[in-house]
Order: structure tokens, then C-alpha cells, then sequence
């Protein structure tokens, strides 16, 4: 049985994009569907990208709802997808007990570094690029972990490395890192999948 996804963002979508080829043409064909796009701005291109491929996509104002009806909302919304897991695909905004609560073990994150390094509140985005460049690491990577009640702080699912040059700035950091989120996220969806197959 197909596996059904809501994937929460906040801005372009990249990750988001990742998924989609991947139902369309790669290794979730078959295994899963993005039934619900869910954006905490209302300005995330990530939205545009749902639309093109005629996913259902709703944002809900963040910065303007009071946080209990926004958290309401969130789940109702989740639910009423009927969404077995929930990917949070550069979703910024911290995800509530309720739905924790509701999707114990079904929420990924997809997180731009190898946890634990770098985790933790504030760290997202050119934040933990720089972050690693600034400590002169020589590798980085890219982590997909179970979300949890804590920032970053889930166990992890899968990770990978890249290879870093002394030169390299963050945005260069930033680059690598994003094509292994692209190539790992799928990845690590299908073995949530196939891993809960085999607990049924």
C-alpha cells in the first residue's frame, strides 16, 4: 500500500522538489504520495512547485495566527490528508506536542549537517553553514532524523557525508550539502516505509 505524505515548509521547496521526482520517477514510485503541501508562509515558492503538480497546498500565516489555532489547524490538517507520515522539508517553525504526539515516529526532518554536530535551536540554514566553516571542519553532510519534542534531537535515520576544501565558504558548504539532502531524504522515506512493513 502506498504510503501517504504531508510535507511541511517554510520557503523554496528544494527538498519538497526532491520527493515529488522522486514518487514521480525514483525510488518512492510506487512506495509513496505527497497528498498535502503545507507551508507555514504564505510567500514560499515551495508552494508554486505543489501547485504545478496539482498536490493539494495550503499556507497557514504563521507570523499571523494566534499559535494555539495555527497548531489546531496544523493537525487537522495533517489528519484530514490522512497523511501516514509527515517530512518536514526546510519547515522552520517548531512542531507542536499534538502533533508529536499524534505522529510519534512518523515526522522526518531533514537536518543540514551530522547531527548532533550542529543542532539545536537557531542552527538552520547559512547558520549551520557557517557554523561548520568558521570551526574549519573538513566534512559536512546532511542528517535525516525522527522529529522529536526537542530541536534536532531525534534519532537519526540515516546520514551523509560530503567532503569539505579549506576554501570552500558557506555557500559553497551550502551547496554540497544540498544535493546529498536531495539524494538522501527519498532514501531515508523508503526505509521508514519499509521499516514499518515489517513491524505490521
Amino acid at each position: 500500500m502506498i504510503k501517504k505524505l504531508a510535507v511541511l515548509i517554510s520557503g523554496n521547496g528544494s527538498n519538497l522538489q526532491a520527493i515529488i521526482n522522486s514518487t514521480k520517477y525514483g525510488i518512492l514510485k510506487g512506495v509513496a504520495e505527497i497528498v498535502i503541501v503545507i507551508s507555514s508562509n504564505p510567500k514560499a515558492f515551495g508552494l508554486q512547485r505543489a501547485e504545478k503538480e496539482g498536490i493539494k497546498n495550503i499556507a497557514l500565516d504563521y507570523d499571523n495566527m494566534d499559535k494555539n489555532d495555527y497548531n489546531n489547524k496544523l493537525l487537522e490538517l495533517i489528519k484530514e490528508a490522512g497523511a501516514d507520515l509527515v517530512c518536514l522539508a526546510g519547515y522552520l517553525k517548531r512542531i507542536p506536542e499534538n502533533i508529536i504526539k499524534e505522529y510519534k515516529s512518523r515526522i522526518l526532518n531533514i537536518h543540514p549537517a551530522l547531527l548532533p554536530k550542529y543542532g539545536g535551536k537557531g542552527m538552520y540554514g547559512h547558520h549551520v553553514h557557517e557554523a561548520v566553516v568558521k570551526a574549519k571542519e573538513k566534512k559536512s553532510g546532511a542528517t535525516v532524523h525522527f522529529a522529536d519534542e526537542g530541536y534536532d534531537t531525534g534519532s537519526i535515520i540515516m546520514q551523509k557525508e560530503v567532503d569539505l576544501d579549506e576554501t570552500d565558504n558557506h555557500e559553497e558548504v551550502a551547496k554540497k550539502v544540498l544535493l546529498v539532502e536531495h539524494e538522501i531524504f527519498p532514501e531515508a522515506i523508503k526505509k521508514v516505509v519499509e521499516e514499518s512493513k515489517n513491524d505490521n
